[in-house]
């Protein structure tokens, strides 16, 4: 969808409706563990992974608690941060545990591995979607953004990931990611992943503040001399393996970090004096007082109308053209 289809700003900014309580989305970082060395990965450009050397993994307590605090509000809990989330030794069973508890689930995935049972248990469990990283549309450009993956091993993910979705009729949406970088075809990639998944997302190529430029579109979002305010204080909240909280995902390093869930439940946080005062600066477009903010190079992509909920919309459409197609 080309930008200028896209209204990314609003007449009036805020909490969202569906956030007054609650983030309706709680980005974890699950794992600091990865099996793939891309070269547009802020973690693969920093000394993040060794600094987290004492939290690889999440623990399985630490998740639980997020889990059954989010479960309360139908919070989307997003399994994301400095690693590929399935290489979690219990990752399909904290997943089941958290669909059990009411949580929503969108699982970020390089696709590398899946095997039947696994997936076959994620769809059952009610997974709400599976997004697949893929950002290529053939071999040789997926060596050259993805290395240390296979080709070949992706595309049977997607194809089982498919499969077994369709087989069962289930919810689970199924999406694909493409980061608009420099010498990846667009075009080539969405014409591959088509027939494939239920909504093909092309991404911003993000700096995150240790990514080299590497954008095949600079075109922002929110014009940044305006300060309007960014939408991710308004609508989630980041938690790394430690149970640290930082204001905002652009702070991957959680060097900002305020507060912690093994001592404060999620929901006191999320309307606690530190995210007020934060939300209060950007709708005085005064956002860039804030030192993390302030140097933000990411800012101008956020967008208040095609987010990732317009994202998992789009998939639903989509999804249940495939399904009643074959129904």
């Amino acid at each position: 969808m080309s930008n200028n289809k896209i209204i990314h700003t609003q007449n009036e900014y805020g909490i969202r409706t569906e956030a007054q309580d609650f983030p309706m989305m709680v980005v974890l970082s699950f794992i600091y563990v990865c099996n793939a060395k891309c070269p547009n990965c802020p973690y693969n450009n920093s000394n993040i992974r060794s600094d987290y050397k004492d939290a690889m993994i999440m623990p399985d307590e630490l998740f639980r608690k997020i889990a059954v605090e989010c479960g309360k509000h139908k919070s989307l809990l997003r399994l994301s941060g400095g690693g590929e989330p399935m290489l979690h030794p219990n990752a399909v069973e904290l997943i089941e545990f958290a669909k059990k508890q009411g949580c929503r689930i969108g699982l970020i995935t390089n696709g590398s591995c899946f095997d039947k049972e696994k997936l076959t248990r994620l769809i059952d469990a009610g997974t709400d979607a599976i997004e697949f990283s893929v950002d290529a549309g053939n071999s040789e450009t997926y060596k050259k953004v993805r290395p240390g993956l296979n080709w070949d091993r992706l595309n049977q993910s997607v194809k089982m990931t498919k499969q077994i979705r369709d087989e069962k009729k289930s919810d689970t949406r199924i999406i694909c990611s493409i980061i608009n970088q420099q010498d990846v075809d667009i075009k080539a990639a969405e014409d591959h992943w088509r027939p494939l998944v239920d909504k093909i997302q092309v991404r911003k190529y993000l700096t995150w503040g240790y990514n080299e430029a590497n954008s095949a579109d600079e075109s922002p979002y929110l014009e940044p001399e305006k300060h309007l305010p960014c939408p991710w204080l308004f609508e989630r909240l980041n938690i790394d393996s430690r149970g640290d909280v930082t204001l905002c995902g652009e702070d991957i390093a959680f060097e900002h970090r305020f507060a912690n869930v093994k001592d404060r439940m999620i929901e006191d946080i999320w309307k606690g004096t530190e995210f007020s005062s934060y939300r209060e600066k950007h709708l005085n477009m005064k956002g860039h007082e804030i030192p993390i903010c302030s140097t933000c190079a990411d800012w101008k992509y956020r967008s208040w109308q095609y987010n990732y909920w317009k994202v998992l919309d789009d998939a639903d459409t989509r999804k249940s053209e495939i399904i009643g197609d074959e129904r």
